[in-house]
Parts: structure tokens; sequence; C-alpha cells
């Protein structure tokens, strides 16, 4: 069954995008890509050093892959316009995550700020893919604004929580056309395969697989995941009953 995602006009083999942050050694992260099967990687512009060598996040992702800088520790639509148009004249693409978040404790993102940021680097040919609290009417601008995709949090940052949002995800997916990707919060294989399950075209893991006693074997798990949920939406899962419905004839037999 052919069933690739495309963003921005780029096409994708996978719908599990991974992060490269938290990691023991910046050595797991070809493996942990290998291992899960994944198309695109984000990467916080602030670790991208072209003078460096063994720093330099940029040596650790492997070729083939489409990166995705992300504009963290933008605390408003200035400086996360900053950092995009920094991050494509070191050469790393038109691809940008806007992240703005002003909110130390729950690193919540500012909608607004996020809104600001979106409108003018999309005019300025960005692939714009904005990292936001799910919310209806702030998709609906985000889309008018030139957002390539949306990026709404499953749960805060780095709590491996699972979908907590799942309902605000749902009306997103329900009334807007653009690729929705989970992303933030998603702990457990099992609730990748939920948002998958739900409608959203990828899930976006982290913390989930680096934190994990072995990254490279839940990356494994994570594209599995991806793509169970993914195969089970197309599938069509049956309606939900709040009585029995017996599989077989209850009538018919011992006569």
């Amino acid at each position: 069954m052919e069933d690739s995602l495309t963003i921005g006009g780029t096409r994708l083999a996978s719908r599990l995008f991974v992060g490269t942050g938290k990691y023991s050694g910046n050595d797991l992260i070809p493996k942990v890509v290998a291992a899960a099967g994944a198309s695109v990687i984000t990467v916080a512009v602030r670790r991208i050093d072209p003078e460096a060598r063994e720093e330099n996040i940029l040596n650790h992702v492997p070729p083939g892959v489409v990166l995705m800088p992300n504009t963290s520790g933008a605390r408003n639509a200035q400086e996360a316009v900053r950092i995009a148009r920094l991050a494509r004249a070191a050469g790393c693409g038109n691809w940008i995550k806007i992240e703005v978040i002003d909110d130390n404790r729950y690193l919540m993102p500012d909608n607004l700020e996020t809104l600001k940021a979106t409108e003018i680097l999309a005019a300025e040919g960005f692939v714009v893919l904005p990292y936001m609290c799910p919310d209806l009417y702030a998709a609906r601008r985000l889309k008018a604004a030139g957002a390539a995709a949306l990026m709404p949090l499953g749960a805060p940052i780095g709590t491996n929580r699972g979908l907590k949002t799942k309902e605000l995800v749902r009306v997103m997916l329900e009334e807007t056309d653009l690729p929705v990707v989970v992303d933030a919060g998603l702990g457990r294989p099992s609730q990748a395969a939920e948002a998958m399950e739900l409608g959203a075209a990828a899930v976006l893991v982290n913390t989930a697989i680096a934190s994990a006693e072995e990254p490279v074997a839940m990356a494994t798990a994570f594209g599995l995941a991806v793509r169970a949920g993914r195969l089970a939406w197309l599938a069509g899962p049956g309606r939900r009953r709040e009585t029995a419905d017996a599989s077989s004839p209850l009538t018919g037999f011992l006569r």
C-alpha cells in the first residue's frame, strides 16, 4: 500500500521524526535514525557549530535524512526569526521548526508569538512547522500564515506522559487539512501508535528514545508502533459500542 507523506514538497518515507538531544553520546544518533527508519531529524540551532569537529551535531546526522533545525531558546517571534535565518545561512536548508517558549516551568509554546514568526518565515520561503499548544483557532491562523504542517504537543516537553491533549488534537485533525505531527510528551511506543490511530500524519519523539535504557531498541519499537498505528487508521477501526456484540450467532445450535 502506497502511503507516503509530503510536507513542503518533500516526500517522506517515514512518519516518525526524531530529535538529537539528551543522548549519552552523539554517536548514538545515526544508530537511532537507522533503527527508527526516520526521515526527518530535528536539531537545536544553538548546537550547530561549523567550526567544531566533535561537538558539531551536524557531523552525526546521517545523509538522506531531512534536517529540521529548531528555534529552541527563542522567547519571542523576533528571536525565532533570527535563529531560523542563521540556520539557513549556515547551510541547514529551509525547513524550520518554530519553538517560541517563555515559560520556564512547563515549557509551553506561545501560540501568538509562534504565529508572528510563521508569517515572516513562510513569506521568506521557509518550510515552517510550528510547535504549538493544540488549539483549533491557532491552527487555522497558522495555516493562513503559511505553515506547512502543525506540531501540537501531546504533553509538556520531556515528560513521557503520553497523549494528554488527545481531544484537542482530535478536533484539529477533523477541522484542518494540514499534516499534523504530534510532538512532545509521547513516552511509549503505544502512545505513538495511539496518535497515529487518531489520524496524525506523523509523530516526533526524542526524550522517550534518548532516556530509554536501550535507545536503539526503543527507536526500533517506536518505528514499528508508528507504522502499526498508521495502518490501523488506514484500515478504518470498527465503531465502539456500549454493550456486547457477539462475534458468532447465539442461535441455531444444540437442536
